[in-house]
């Protein structure tokens, strides 16, 4: 054989190796993924030829599939639209599903293992198969309660069962429809799509409860609380209360709200200082005794810098910053600096201090049923850590009721109630308004029946109105615990 046919061969030969190379490659290494690709067309009509399960929120049906007369045999419906969208999330056939559709999808779906048994079952008896139904432990009457609340702000509010971890509302504002994602043609999708990641401001994809981190401002002072009774102080224990507070290594000072003096500006109980959200004291004694480890040490034990936590929703991590020097110990104390935290981990906290210092893991997904109502799979309530003893909680919640009663956090007071909370406001840079903070609980004969908080994006600084927004949303909420 002459060269010129000899490379030629060797060519053809490179080619056809090649061409068994890729076919083996897309057959075994990718086939799985092609086969259930959302971009397969024959999987997207087999996703919708038999009817995803339902998400309930106690007798209610938040997520439904019913049926069409089109080429997709099923559609999802939201029936309260905006009300439950940051917990449904959507299914969309051009974009996914996001939130409980996206990480339920595999009981909602009925590709479980869970349901492999009923679905052989449903084979050989011909019956048409479903998916399971996800129960939350959401409480109706308390997430309408909270909506109605937040109406007309942006932000989040979070309710948490400090007995139990069971979340019992969720909503972030602004909010949307998820209904549109859920149509059988591609026109409403991508209009839905467009509009809401064309707004940049408002953001209402975002889901500002769970995974939007915001300095806690005073807020975080609840937690330096509990550092400090950790190390022997005392709701009235005496404190140097002075009208401004230079840390080491630096010359700028830190002041009280507005400049006010903390008490006679000389000494005050730690009471005292959290009821009026001393910022010198909290600096003072952050810098003096707490110091940077045992702020992150003590933030840590209550969730901060927790990057696996879900509730199956994923969580983003609250973070207390590097903490390099006492200046930054000094601005972390009170809340600034770095610090940041979702409104989840600020029921956490409140949660914690409520429940005699225990922390229950918060979660959303109170159990899995089969389409016939049999009990798949059901969360086991677990103890996520204990940042304080009983007796230490117990300071805490007294200087918590401080706040409540006579301080800063008076909008929160309910008749019949033991309410313990506090204010929180922080900057935000220089060219926004500061966001309004309130976190608290609930004590109803001896025992805790709900724990709350409540973020207002860039409400401005005043403690007459945008605090106490955040305190009478919060109140409201409780109320509709509490009073049952």
């Amino acid at each position: 054989m002459n060269a010129p046919l000899r490379r030629v061969a060797v060519a053809v030969f490179v080619l056809f190796a090649l061409l068994f190379v890729n076919l083996n490659y897309v057959q075994v290494v990718k086939g799985d993924d092609y086969r259930t690709s959302d971009l397969n067309e024959r999987v997207r009509i087999s996703s919708y030829e038999r009817p995803r399960g339902l998400i309930m929120v106690e007798d209610q049906a938040i997520a439904e599939s019913v049926e069409t007369d089109g080429r997709y045999k099923y559609q999802r419906k939201y029936p309260q639209g905006e009300l439950y969208a940051h917990v449904t999330g959507y299914q969309s056939m051009i974009y996914g599903n996001s939130e409980l559709e996206a990480k339920e999808n595999e009981d909602l779906s009925g590709e479980s293992d869970k349901l492999f048994v009923r679905r052989i079952t449903d084979m050989i008896t011909g019956k048409k198969s479903k998916g399971a139904n996800v129960i939350l432990t959401l409480d109706k009457e308390v997430q309408a309660a909270t909506a109605d609340a937040l109406e007309g702000e942006k932000g989040a509010a979070i309710a948490l069962d400090p007995k139990t971890g069971e979340i019992l509302s969720l909503v972030s504002n602004p909010a949307y429809d998820p209904n549109p994602f859920a149509a059988h043609t591609d026109q409403p999708q991508k209009d839905a799509w467009k509009k809401l990641n064309g707004d940049s401001v408002n953001k209402p994809l975002l889901d500002r409860a769970l995974r939007q981190v915001y300095p806690p401002g005073s807020t975080f002072k609840v937690i330096m609380s509990a550092a400090l009774v950790d190390r022997g102080y005392k709701a009235d224990s005496q404190v140097d209360a002075p009208n401004q507070y230079t840390a080491p290594q630096t010359e700028k000072f830190i002041e009280n709200f507005h400049g006010e003096t903390c008490g006679n500006g000389v000494q005050v109980s730690l009471e005292f200082a959290l009821q009026e959200s001393c910022n010198t004291v909290f600096s003072k004694l952050g810098v003096e005794v707490v110091k940077a480890e045992g702020i992150k040490e003590k933030a840590k034990e209550f969730g901060f810098g927790d990057t696996n936590l879900e509730v199956p929703l994923d969580v983003a991590a609250s973070q207390t910053g590097e903490i390099a020097d006492p200046p930054a110990v000094a601005q972390s104390s009170i809340g600034q600096r770095d610090v940041r935290m979702t409104p989840l981990q600020g029921a956490m906290i409140a949660a914690a201090v409520a429940n005699n210092g225990k922390l229950m893991t918060p979660y959303l997904v109170k159990k899995v049923e089969a389409a016939d109502y049999t009990t798949l799979s059901t969360t086991r309530q677990k103890e996520y850590s204990s940042p304080l003893s009983d007796s230490n909680a117990a300071e805490v919640q007294k200087m918590m009721r401080a706040v409540v009663e006579n301080g800063t956090g008076k909008r929160a007071q309910i008749d019949g109630a033991d309410v313990g909370g506090k204010t929180g406001t922080a900057e935000d840079g220089d060219e926004r308004q500061d966001h309004a903070w309130f976190i608290g609980y609930a004590i109803v004969d001896g025992q805790p029946v709900a724990a709350v908080a409540v973020v207002l994006e860039n409400a401005g600084t005043s403690s007459s109105s945008s605090a106490a927004i955040a305190g009478t949303i919060m109140k409201s909420i409780i109320e509709q615990r509490a009073n049952r």
